[in-house]
């Protein structure tokens, strides 16, 4: 069942006005009078002020608030596309190599630009209907019960599975922060990891509180600020200092014999770390539900506005730690946490203790900022759940009572399953139709363009699945040949 949160009425579609409607049946109502009434309704409509509105949509934390702008979505665009998975970036030129790793950046920073930009337009159908939810625009494209099939886990996987990564990333940075400050006082019992785990989560759930998508904004800017700064800060020190080794090796390592398979793996598992660091597709639809829409002014507008800002900040940001990350480091980028392991395993010694505690303090604080924007599509579900049952809006302790309850279960995930960020590149790869695959579907199904339009997105959209399904196999042979270390409740 399509959701229709907002709709902009025009002529042929107006929806009467109850009053209007009671005026015109009485005695008073006469000829004039009714042409001066449709007269001043088809100038609202066409003005956009008379919209027909979900009453639900009122009540749920993403379309609470529509009063969001340009720079709002700038603020959230940001936040949610620049983590701590763009660190990896050199990592994938070890198996690339100079070239194809800039080819393959550039491309696939083409490509899921242009997926966004379909999901943008896609958001407001021509009828009015209004698709704040990845979920629903994709129920509306597929079907309700394939499009909850193709969609449903991956939404779910890169809202609450990256919640759960910010905890084990956050809460780590702080053990490694408290160390560089106050390593060389002597404290008898410094917080176990997962004690530290517990003080980010208890920030996160304190942040949370904040009622709304929109009303995070602030808090979207610190962690848009604290992403550039650390991203910059950590490639600038890359090679300003010292290389670690006297001659960095750009060679791919020597194959072994009958090693075919590991070096196409191997090119699988770079094109995986490079898709993985542009996200935020399941992200955009909400952002642009919090704005007005108009017929004069439709919420695309402002919506692609913030995006190509935010974007051109955030190629800034990636294609110098990339560039200059495999430059220093070469086939020495460490494999586990890419350039921030490089900045304490190589630099920590000649480095001062402000760089090196700076730098994680500005972790820290865009992990808190990540975790609230991606958690806002679970508390919306968990409250739509309530408000789809009770027929009212979620009291204030009640939706105190879902964030909390999110914030410790996702704290329960990081220390029950610490090994699960080695099985990122798995679910990683079943998440990548999300963004590369689906939104060219969509636009089939949804626009209907012409013949050869189509093709082009057909081939996009199946190009977009054979890579999901490349990175899956090759995680899994990975998981196979090379095995992970399963260790429940122990996080280190």
């Amino acid at each position: 069942m399509e959701e229709v949160e907002e709709v902009t009425l025009s002529p042929k579609t107006s929806a009467k006005s109850p009053f209007g409607s009671r005026f015109m049946a009485t005695p008073l109502a006469s000829p004039r009078m009714k042409k001066a009434v449709a007269s001043m309704r088809g100038y609202l409509e066409e003005v956009g002020h008379l919209t027909k509105l979900d009453p639900q949509d009122a009540w749920l934390p993403i379309t609470e608030s529509r009063n969001g702008n340009a720079f709002y979505s700038a603020f959230h665009t940001l936040s949610s596309g620049i983590g701590i998975p763009s660190l990896l970036l050199p990592l994938s030129f070890t198996a690339l190599g100079w070239a194809w790793g800039i080819i393959c950046l550039s491309l696939a920073f083409i490509w899921q630009l242009y997926t966004l930009w379909l999901l943008i337009q896609l958001h407001e159908s021509e009828s009015g209907t209004r698709y704040s939810r990845y979920l629903r625009l994709s129920m509306a494209a597929f079907g309700e019960k394939l499009g909850k099939f193709l969609a449903l886990f991956p939404i779910m996987y890169l809202s609450g599975g990256t919640c759960v990564t910010l905890i084990m990333i956050g809460g780590g940075t702080m053990k490694i922060f408290y160390e560089i400050v106050c390593g060389g006082t002597g404290i008898v019992n410094p917080l176990s990891t997962i004690e530290w785990y517990l003080v980010f989560t208890g920030s996160a759930i304190l942040v949370a509180q904040l009622p709304n998508l929109n009303s995070i904004a602030g808090i979207s800017l610190i962690g848009a600020l604290t992403a550039v700064s650390y991203c910059t800060l950590i490639w600038v020190v890359s090679i300003t200092k010292h290389r670690p080794l006297p001659a960095v090796s750009y060679q791919p390592p020597e194959p072994k014999p009958n090693a075919a398979a590991a070096t196409v793996f191997s090119v699988l598992n770079a094109l995986g770390i490079i898709t993985f660091a542009f996200r935020g597709h399941n992200l955009v639809l909400e952002i642009q539900g919090t704005m007005p829409s108009s017929t004069k002014r439709p919420s695309r507008l402002p919506m692609w506005n913030g995006v190509k800002f935010a974007y051109l900040i955030i190629a800034l940001c990636l294609f110098p730690l990339a560039i200059a990350g495999y430059w220093a480091y070469g086939n020495s980028t460490p494999s586990n946490g890419g350039m921030l392991n490089a900045l304490y395993k190589f630099h920590g010694h000649d480095t001062s203790k402000f760089v090196l505690g700076l730098t994680s303090m500005l972790v820290v604080v865009n992990s808190l900022s990540s975790f609230q924007i991606y958690a806002m599509p679970v508390f919306d579900n968990l409250e739509l759940r309530f408000t789809s049952c009770m027929n009212k809006p979620c009291p204030r302790w009640l939706r105190s009572g879902f964030r909390i309850f999110f914030g410790c279960f996702a704290f329960f995930i990081a220390v029950a399953l610490p090994f699960l960020p080695s099985l990122a590149g798995l679910l990683g790869g079943i998440a990548v139709p999300i963004t590369l695959a689906y939104p060219c579907f969509m636009w089939i199904l949804i626009k209907k363009p012409c013949k050869y339009s189509a093709i082009f997105h057909w081939l996009l959209g199946s190009l977009g699945i054979v890579l999901s399904i490349s990175i899956v196999t090759g995680a899994i042979w990975n998981i196979v040949t090379i095995g992970i270390q399963v260790h429940f409740f122990k996080p280190e």
